[in-house]
């Protein structure tokens, strides 16, 4: 039998310091549970110590989840152990996950500490978390470009102390794939105690290699398990993409000879919901989950497609969860055909309430364009997840815009404010930039508009429009999306709803304030 690589999903603590992409505790509950039917090994679920939003969105989550393994990231330190230890009590299953800066770099810089109580430090953490739970993973952040030697010491200690999983980070992106699978080979070799730990990676993709980094680790490392995000989300330029990795070991299992316990059918409903949620949009080429991951421009590939699938493509689009349905309803489909196609799908909605609202959400689409994409069912149904939180100050009521040659564009937006309905008026650039000046004429929030991108849902001129909006304030980012068949009302949809983000309780200034 082959091996199994173990899958570490940290798009919920590591993928969640991209500027912005700060999710409520609501928000991380969704996207865990779609993390567990797709059938990861171990969720990382936050960094309870970090904050009390943290710690109840950990603590949620480790309340809920049963069939993956719930983890909390915590610095070497008895309060940041003991914390992450308590928001994970609920669990079925759980590990704290521990981390210290090895590199001198660090050390020095950083943690003005010596080497030698470095050292001693990682033992006495990863000795307190076996308190708690027998399942401890351990990480030398900045493992990369730390001392050989020193490294060797330490996490002999670590797994002498009982670390049961050794995570080597590559904290700035700055491994090469071979080079990388050496040093993961020669820890291994020169750690008299390496085979009572399971051995994992956790690269970043600052020089575009976090994949090929990860995969050389397992390949030439020995490596069994692959810390990744959906989406490839995180910090700088991204995490190790989880489902680049998934269908690497899957369709190079001829190579790999190993395993995974992924349901890989949901993939793509996994990376829409991240998208949806966080604001960040999937590139049209980005592998595997793309819009164009599975499409064929060229005349000679698509003869060779139509007369044998697998002269250009080596995966299924269905098997990574896109449907070779794409036109599935119209405004003629009734409730029980919408419900089924949420679950061909992979969308699970907690009430009647939310698949009735989805459903009338879905038949007012249906009056606007005639024909309905799997892509708009996700986007409505993640619009209604954006703009119906219960703590929702800003509303969108009304909107008109006018944009003629050789005159100012204008719009006028009626909004609601705090339950209070109120009307603006300005001029602008462009209708979109005349909405946006109206809406702030009324709310006066300051903040900064850093992001105003919009993309196409589907094909064709009925297409919905998805914005994302990005907006700061005394060092706070969020992100705010919208979508509708009008782009002008897209555009105000996303704003309100960042304005919203701005504003709400839940969301947290900073995530974390570092990890590996």
């Amino acid at each position: 039998m082959a091996d199994k690589l173990i899958i570490f999903d940290t798009t919920l603590r590591d993928g969640e310091q991209s500027p912005g992409a700060s999710m409520t505790r609501e928000e991380k509950l969704r996207i865990a549970k779609q993390l567990e039917r797709l059938r990861v090994d171990v969720i990382e679920a936050g960094f309870a110590a970090s904050s009390n939003g943290d710690f109840e969105a950990v603590r949620a989550i480790a309340d809920a989840i049963k069939d993956s393994t719930v983890c909390s990231l915590a610095r070497a330190n008895d309060r940041d152990i003991a914390r992450a230890a308590e928001a994970l009590k609920g669990a079925r299953s759980m590990r704290i996950h521990t981390f210290m800066a090895t590199s001198a770099l660090h050390m020095e810089k950083k943690l003005r500490m010596t080497p030698e109580q470095v050292h001693d430090q990682i033992r006495i953490a990863v000795r307190f978390a076996r308190k708690f739970t027998d399942n401890i993973e351990f990480s030398p952040e900045d493992a990369s470009r730390s001392d050989p030697d020193f490294l060797c010491r330490v996490l002999e200690a670590a797994i002498a102390e009982g670390a049961t999983t050794i995570n080597i980070p590559d904290t700035v992106g700055y491994a090469v794939p071979e080079l990388f699978g050496e040093q993961i080979r020669r820890l291994r070799e020169r750690i008299p105690n390496s085979a009572n730990a399971i051995w994992s990676v956790h690269c970043h993709n600052d020089l575009g290699m976090a994949v090929a980094n990860s995969l050389a680790a397992v390949k030439i490392g020995g490596a069994r398990q692959v810390e990744c995000t959906v989406n490839g989300l995180g910090e700088r330029a991204g995490n190790t993409s989880l489902e680049e990795v998934v269908m690497a070991v899957r369709t190079r299992r001829d190579y790999f000879d190993l395993e995974t316990g992924i349901d890989t059918t949901q993939i793509v409903p996994a990376s829409k919901l991240v998208s949806s949620i966080t604001g960040f949009p999937v590139q049209p080429n980005k592998a595997v989950v793309g819009a164009n991951a599975f499409a064929h421009a060229s005349g000679i590939h698509q003869d060779g497609v139509l007369k044998q699938r697998d002269t250009y493509e080596i995966m299924r689009a269905e098997d990574v969860g896109w449907t070779a349905n794409k036109i599935v309803l119209g405004k003629l489909s009734g409730r029980n055909a919408f419900k089924q196609r949420l679950h061909e799908l992979g969308i699970q909605l907690d009430s009647e309430q939310e698949v009735n609202a989805a459903f009338q959400r879905f038949k007012d689409l249906a009056d606007r364009k005639s024909d309905i994409f799997d892509e708009d069912i996700h986007a409505l149904v993640s619009d209604q997840a954006v703009h119906h939180e219960p703590d929702e100050r800003y509303q969108l009521v009304s909107m008109a815009q006018s944009s003629e040659t050789g005159e100012r564009p204008h719009a006028r937006v009626t909004l609601t404010i705090d339950g209070r309905e109120e009307t603006s008026d300005s001029d602008g650039n462009g209708p979109v930039d005349a909405t946006f000046k109206a809406i702030e004429a009324r709310a006066a929030s300051g903040a900064e508009l850093m992001l105003d991108s919009v993309n196409a849902i589907t094909t064709g001129t009925e297409s919905q429009g998805e914005v994302t909006v990005r907006l700061a304030k005394a060092g706070r980012v969020v992100n705010g999306i919208g979508a509708d068949p009008d782009i002008v009302v897209a555009s105000a949809k996303a704003y309100l709803s960042a304005l919203n983000r701005l504003q709400s309780k839940g969301e947290r200034v900073n995530p974390q304030a570092e990890g590996v």
